[in-house]
């Protein structure tokens, strides 16, 4: 049970938790324009201790948000840029021979690759091969990387941005689907505003360039993670995220017939985990210390997007996944009482 002085200590620690973060927002629109909706979505992977992936087509200042990101927050920042040709050993690194120097003896040393980071951009992962795209795996889910016969932990904070061009564009590789689940969110980056543009070609036409500041350093992150952790889930409110990932599910019991049709496949079990610390991070965020059904419906597009596999009906109709998971919104109620499952709603 949550006694009332732990209530007022998590009020205060949501307080100074908006506050820094709305410094820390502040100073990423000094360099980024526009974009508010995926530097906010990006920021609830942050401190939800997620991954994410950014998708859209070339110029639209994903790399620049990572960049900036990386230098508001203080934390070692490595760039890998996937091409086709790029090996696993690029990513997680290799172990070479090397002279100790002295007494002409050789000896096997690791040189650790850009992995060995606290925030990595993969930038247009989807150009390399499956092969190299594995090569994240392991570091994504366990934060360690397995090389030259040893497994090494990966300093936390430790997150992946990744950006991707859509997959019908010319000389793309579509991310497995493993992959693809160990993406706390999918962020669709959209394209500017004209009064966005008119801004962009200000900045980009003076002479000096904007930097931002560092406002969050590791171990302010590692603490606002620990916060998010703490607010709190009602049972009803952790069932209700519970049928919306179920309803993802064709042939499920609480799948619609039109979800039967058009979804192949539904989301895991990663889905459920995936939006509930999603949305307690929302909640802090909005200045409460615990989740809403709102809030489970405020993060389910980018923590779902990526976790349904849309059937051949639906490609066919041009369906899209943020389509099929609003239709789920609509038809899941938030009240247990009136979910009954598919077999008794038609008794």
């Amino acid at each position: 049970m949550t006694t009332s002085e732990e209530i007022r200590d998590l009020e205060r620690a949501c307080e100074q938790f908006r506050r820094r973060v709305g410094l820390l927002r502040r100073e990423i629109g000094e360099v980024l324009v526009g974009q508010s909706r995926v530097v906010m979505e990006v920021l609830v992977a942050l401190f939800a201790d997620g991954h994410v992936l950014l998708e859209g087509p070339p110029g639209l200042g994903k790399t620049l948000l990572v960049r900036t990101l990386a230098e508001a927050l203080s934390l070692r920042f490595s760039r890998v840029q996937f091409t086709p040709d790029v090996m696993p050993a690029d990513i997680t690194g290799t172990t070479v021979i090397a002279d100790d120097g002295e007494g002409g003896n050789r000896r096997l040393e690791f040189r650790p690759g850009p992995i060995f980071t606290q925030l990595l951009l993969a930038d247009e992962i989807n150009r390399a091969a499956p092969r190299t795209q594995s090569a994240l795996l392991e570091a994504m889910a366990e934060r360690s990387v397995s090389a030259g016969g040893e497994t090494r932990r990966l300093e936390r904070p430790f997150l992946v941005l990744a950006t991707q061009n859509p997959i019908e564009q010319e000389g793309t590789f579509p991310l497995p689907e493993a992959q693809l689940d160990r993406f706390l969110l999918k962020v669709d980056v959209p394209s500017p505003s004209r009064e966005e543009l008119d801004e962009i070609l200000s900045r980009t036409t003076r002479d000096a360039v904007a930097r931002a500041t560092p406002r969050l350093d590791a171990a302010a992150i590692l603490d606002a993670q620990a916060l998010a952790r703490r607010v709190l889930l009602a049972p009803h409110v952790a069932d209700y995220a519970a049928r919306i990932v179920l309803a993802t599910h064709p042939g499920g019991e609480h799948a619609t017939a039109e979800i039967d049709r058009l979804v192949a496949t539904g989301a895991s079990p990663r889905g459920v985990i995936g939006l509930v610390a999603a949305a307690k991070v929302a909640a802090l965020l909005d200045g409460r210390y615990a989740v809403s059904g709102d809030d489970l419906r405020a993060m389910a597009l980018p923590v779902l997007r990526h976790r349904i596999r849309r059937s051949f009906e639906a490609e066919s109709e041009r369906t899209s996944a943020d389509d099929l998971i609003r239709m789920i919104l609509r038809t899941t109620p938030r009240d247990p009482a009136k979910a009954r499952p598919r077999q008794e709603a038609g008794a």
